[in-house]
């Protein structure tokens, strides 16, 4: 596709065409209300990962690389204009609609695009954050990666500061709530559940994850006590084997399928661990080996209110019928 025949689309997906106005969609008649809201010069101070930063107040034009910030605005009931060229996991199913211009990768931005569109605003994470110097050259960066040391207080500081730019304190801090409550509700469940191991499953290999890890929320927010002592807390954790599974032998095992997450084709988990050595662990034995939504839990790195609230109740579900 030429230059400018990519931009006439992009800039059509907008509705900034002349002379049809009248005949935006509601969603295009909210980005123009939220334009003229950023053009009256308006702004707000917010934290981010890299500090402070000051930003348009309810801006026009947004777009989004991480997938854990999408699924805060949507939330929140905030609109954005351009996405990852991503398959979308069904939680964010409706940024899959063409009406949302394609801007790159997760981790790769397609800078011809990003100028094209003329944003206002643009957000990054931890698979984009690498590009903000880059992205910096068309509008503001808004950096919401969310730290393996310290993962709910990077959250809760993400919903409340786009409540703040979008105006929406309000509906941030009932977000929060929500999720403290049922974080709260679910570690008492937890702590008298018995030990736990958290596992990815990629490419016919295992890797474990403990405290302090970037699944270690389990075990840090959540309240699963750990089945063994520490692992290595490097981003592709602890590469394990199937003898390690039975001499740790949990009482529950906890499993991410990366390649369900990612769509990537070979043998599922649960064929994975179907095996002599798995099956003569507690927790087969017990039945306690749970399949974690992967796509909240790798994709959306468990980091968005709605991968949080879903996960939370899976894991409350499991407990409850053990």
């Amino acid at each position: 596709m030429n230059a400018s025949l990519s931009r006439r689309r992009i800039l059509a997906q907008l509705g900034r065409g002349a002379g049809i106005l009248v005949a935006l969609p509601m969603t295009a008649r909210l980005s123009v209300a939220h334009a003229q809201g950023a053009a009256s010069g308006r702004t707000v101070t917010v934290a981010h990962a890299k500090g402070e930063i000051q930003l348009p107040f309810k801006p026009g034009r947004v777009l989004v690389f991480e997938l854990a910030a999408l699924d805060a605005l949507q939330a929140l009931g905030a609109e954005v204009q351009g996405v990852p060229d991503f398959k979308m996991p069904p939680l964010l199913a409706r940024y899959a609609d063409a009406r949302y211009a394609r801007i790159g990768s997760l981790f790769e931005p397609d800078y011809e695009a990003v100028k094209a569109l003329a944003p206002d605003l643009i957000i990054v994470g931890g698979r984009s954050e690498a590009k903000s110097r880059e992205l910096s050259r068309f509008a503001p960066v808004l950096d919401l990666s969310v730290s393996d040391q310290h993962q709910m207080a990077d959250i809760y500081r993400n919903i409340r500061t786009l409540g703040a730019v979008w105006g929406l304190q309000d509906k941030a801090e009932a977000e929060v709530r929500s999720i403290e409550q049922a974080i709260a509700a679910l570690h008492a469940k937890a702590q008298p559940a018995g030990k736990g191991l958290v596992l990815l499953t990629s490419g016919g290999k295992l890797s474990a994850y403990g405290p302090g890890s970037r699944f270690g929320m389990l075990h840090d927010v959540f309240g699963v006590q750990p089945a063994t002592a520490p692992l290595t807390a490097a981003r592709h954790g602890q590469v394990v084997s199937f003898e390690f599974l039975l001499k740790t032998n949990p009482d529950w095992l906890f499993v991410i399928d990366r390649d369900a997450a990612i769509g990537q084709d070979g043998r599922t988990a649960q064929q994975l661990l179907d095996n002599p050595l798995v099956r003569a662990t507690k927790a087969w034995r017990a039945r306690h080996i749970v399949y974690l939504n992967a796509a909240n839990w790798y994709v959306l790195s468990n980091a968005g209110p709605g991968a949080l609230k879903a996960n939370i109740q899976q894991l409350s579900d499991a407990f409850d019928r053990a």
